[in-house]
């Protein structure tokens, strides 16, 4: 069963070494993983903590009767993006996902850029997270969305899921298969129960979109739907990678982009002040449901984001241990604790990283940050596709785009153009990243350089 192995397979392949001329080849993964297996590991990340604050966000910023049609702007420029990722995915049987792509196309430069960016996503979405969850607490607890109870929360869920998981990656899988049990229950009820109370009047004037809103809430989107870029690291245990791992994209991006428009159409439809709600699907359902529905909808939230706060702990940190193994970071990153046998160094950078910007920052603000920094190697990706086509020609079962670069120079556009629309802060943290990324990259070239004559990438 698929609970079974919710993370195993995405922590065995972010630390999965790729073969190195020189270095002995390592034991070949076995091949489990079917394409069910890879939509459950996207869905299981895409549906987050995104759909259940946001869509308030999105309200505020574009106008409520217009936000569904923001969620249907997001979903067609996520949907150019994962045709990119489908044919990337479908020339290689490694893991590494965006990594791999991005470093065959351009160099191990570019490649460990993109590796730094998923870092800082993960730091980034863990930091939103954590804020997400105190947001849902605060339905039931109105102290644990400000001042001391808020920082208690944030601190509490990230050193707790820190410690957790270098107790033993066993116990973090068994975290998140406990919070990823029934997280689509509550959103399916909401849509099925909520579709019967939707006013029609509320979407009065949609067409009169704030305009000046949009790009920051097509950035904010792009937070609710990232996620999907996961299902292509495993794909050294995929059964058939080439097959499965673009059926499995395109399958987990369709079922997002109906959930999602669903999920507004309700929250617009049945709530009259949603544009102010920090809890915008539990204050819905509990105007057309009563108090039940909203503790229900405030529950399945928590389910939600606790389980997407667990895994983005198990995996963030085995970016950088993969990286200090491969020697593109300190060592001591590849650190592996005697007793537990877990990367704690790590973990440890990961989770202080995390606590800081989650205690500097807003949801709101970590959620831009986060899609700012997947954008980075979202359109490295994107950008990669040309190049890979020459660079590899046609292979036998990959999956090759239709109308040339039509599609990969589309989605290429609409990601530059999302990162040009976002705000300040934003764009200055995903700058500061690159930077810090190429410095340790230098610096680690460098040394190994001191080291070694041989060449190293």
């Amino acid at each position: 069963m698929y609970l079974d192995r919710t993370c195993t397979p995405e922590l065995r392949s972010m630390t999965k070494k790729e073969t190195i001329p020189g270095e002995p080849t390592a034991p070949a993964l076995p091949r489990v993983l079917g394409r069910w297996d890879l939509t459950a590991i996207g869905v299981n990340q895409v549906v987050g903590s995104g759909i259940f604050v946001l869509p308030a966000a999105v309200a505020a910023l574009v106008g409520a009767a217009s936000s569904p049609l923001v969620w249907v702007a997001a979903g067609f420029v996520n949907a150019l993006i994962v045709l990119c990722f489908a044919e990337a995915g479908s020339r290689f049987q490694k893991a590494g996902g965006p990594y791999l792509y991005a470093r065959e196309a351009f160099g191990p430069l570019v490649g460990f850029e993109v590796a730094w960016m998923i870092w800082l996503t993960r730091v980034a979405s863990q930091a939103a997270l954590a804020n997400a969850l105190a947001l849902y607490l605060g339905y039931f607890w109105p102290g644990a969305t400000e001042g001391a109870g808020r920082i208690l929360v944030l601190t509490a869920t990230i050193g707790l899921l820190a410690g957790i998981n270098i107790w033993g990656v066993r116990y973090g899988s068994w975290t998140i298969n406990l919070f990823t049990v029934g997280k689509l229950a509550p959103l399916g009820l909401f849509i099925l129960l909520g579709l019967f109370f939707v006013d029609g009047e509320r979407f009065t004037g949609f067409q009169q979109m704030k305009l000046g809103g949009f790009g920051q809430a097509i950035l904010l989107l792009m937070f609710a739907f990232g996620g999907y870029e996961l299902i292509s690291l495993p794909a050294g245990e995929a059964q058939s990678p080439r097959k499965d791992v673009p059926q499995a994209l395109l399958m987990t991006i369709g079922l997002a982009c109906a959930l999602f428009f669903l999920v507004q159409v309700v929250v617009v439809g049945t709530s009259p002040d949603l544009a102010s709600s920090d809890t915008p699907l539990a204050d819905a359902a509990a105007g057309f449901l009563g108090p039940v529905g909203g503790t229900l909808i405030a529950v399945g939230g928590l389910i939600s984001i606790a389980g997407a706060n667990a895994g983005t702990m198990l995996a963030g940190p085995r970016v950088t241990y993969a990286l200090g193994e491969r020697k593109q970071l300190h060592k001591i990153f590849a650190h592996v604790q005697r007793r537990f046998r877990t990367p704690d160094f790590s973990i440890a950078v990961y989770a202080g990283a995390a606590l800081g910007l989650a205690l500097s920052g807003t949801f709101i603000q970590m959620a831009a940050v986060s899609a700012v920094a997947r954008l980075i190697f979202y359109a490295a990706t994107c950008a990669s596709i040309p190049l890979l086509r020459r660079k590899q020609g046609p292979l036998p079962g990959s999956w090759q785009l239709p109308w040339g670069s039509t599609i990969p120079v589309l989605a290429l556009v609409g990601s530059l153009t999302i990162i040009a629309g976002a705000d300040a802060y934003s764009l200055k943290m995903g700058g500061i990243a690159l930077a810090v990324g190429a410095g340790f990259y230098g610096l680690q070239l460098l040394g190994r350089r001191k080291e070694s004559p041989r060449r190293l990438d």
